[in-house]
């Protein structure tokens, strides 16, 4: 068993979204030996609902999976209804992000708000000693016991990006089976034991938005009519080259769907949503040497500042860094000051603070 676990044979509490990694997850703790109870949280309902939400994390129909897992399991099952919740903590906050300009992190709000502190106040009610999830992420401790989040194993799947504000009340009971495994051989084990859905196909959509391009666009305008301000397209020079109908169409560094032609390649440098200005430039003018940070968190026994690895979204494998607090009274808010210029630095993303495989803490980007 990986990282994470333990040896004594207690109840855990695993969450189960219907998925192959949570089946997974479930199943190697089942043959541990631990009482295991399976709990699915229900997030979000699909106006689509069907193929195109199937497989989704999270969809309701994968509620049906997780159940069929857990009876092939032999563990019990609970659904608990959480979908007030992750609309307040996680949907209203990505919406709002995107009216002013930003590219939120979903996911690392949902698991901090929502899935992890969740799981771990169900836990207490089933009884459950600890809280396993099918993350790809492992658990280690520093020589007096602190525990912290380490990167799985697997580099194209590692989830502990989104898991570094979890507190430490928290780290002490979770689990991560899957942590020194591989999405292959994840798969694989599934389909051997037969699990339900072992051949479920895996979407990297956002568990709330639907799939295709426009997705994330339509699903802002729906939640925000009567808010969205059409404004002017720039080039480096502050010429009008363009018009568009929302910032909530844009992120930093994108360079399709821009609807001008400049003749060169054009990348979004920067979003103004007080003006509703788009600014385009080449590439070279998406490089930034320094952030500024707020809603600072930082693992246990980790003090600022600090030099580390910084991953400024989830699919950058990081940059090196020096990560500080502000001026006093400010404690919460910071700067990172980059050894060497980072592409595509954008407000709302989370810049995730690392020494080797180790989270450290990590930042909103503002």
């Amino acid at each position: 068993m990986s990282s994470g676990t333990t040896n004594q044979r207690s109840r855990v509490l695993v969450a189960m979204s219907g998925g192959v990694d949570s089946a997974v997850a479930a199943a190697r703790l089942v043959d541990a030996g631990h009482d295991v109870v399976g709990v699915t949280l229900h997030l979000w309902d699909y106006p689509e609902a069907g193929a195109g939400a199937h497989g989704r994390c999270c969809a309701p129909e994968d509620q049906y999976d997780a159940r069929r897992t857990a009876d092939a399991l032999g563990i019990p099952h609970f659904t608990f209804d959480r979908r007030e919740l992750f609309a307040k903590t996680v949907v209203e906050p990505f919406v709002e992000a995107y009216l002013a300009g930003e590219t939120p992190s979903p996911c690392a709000a949902c698991n901090r708000g929502v899935k992890i502190r969740e799981l771990t106040a169900l836990a207490d009610r089933l009884d459950a000693a600890h809280v396993a999830t099918g993350h790809y992420a492992r658990l280690g401790r520093a020589d007096d016991g602190t525990p912290f989040i380490r990167e799985g194993a697997d580099g194209s799947k590692d989830q502990s990006y989104f898991l570094y504000a979890t507190e430490r009340a928290e780290l002490e009971r979770l689990m991560f089976p899957l942590g020194d495994s591989t999405k292959a051989e994840v798969r694989a084990e599934a389909v051997e034991r037969r699990l339900p859905g072992a051949t479920k196909g895996e979407s990297q959509e956002l568990c709330f938005v639907g799939a295709g391009a426009g997705a994330y666009a339509s699903f802002v305008e729906e939640r925000a009519k009567g808010r969205l301000r059409p404004g002017p397209i720039v080039d480096s020079d502050g010429r009008v080259v363009g018009g568009h109908d929302g910032v909530h169409r844009f992120t930093i560094g994108q360079r399709k769907g821009l609807g001008v032609a400049l003749g060169k390649p054009a990348f979004v440098t920067s979003i103004d949503p007080e003006t509703a200005t788009v600014r385009l430039g080449d590439e070279d003018d998406l490089a930034a040497s320094e952030a500024r940070i707020e809603d600072i968190v930082v693992a246990p026994g980790v003090d600022l500042p600090l030099d580390a690895r910084v991953r400024v979204r989830y699919r950058h494998e990081g940059a090196l860094g020096r990560v500080a607090r502000s001026s006093a009274g400010r404690e919460r808010s910071g700067t990172i000051r980059f050894t060497t210029p980072v592409r595509a630095v954008s407000r709302g993303q989370i810049a995730v603070f690392y020494d080797g495989d180790r989270v450290l803490g990590g930042a909103r980007i503002c």
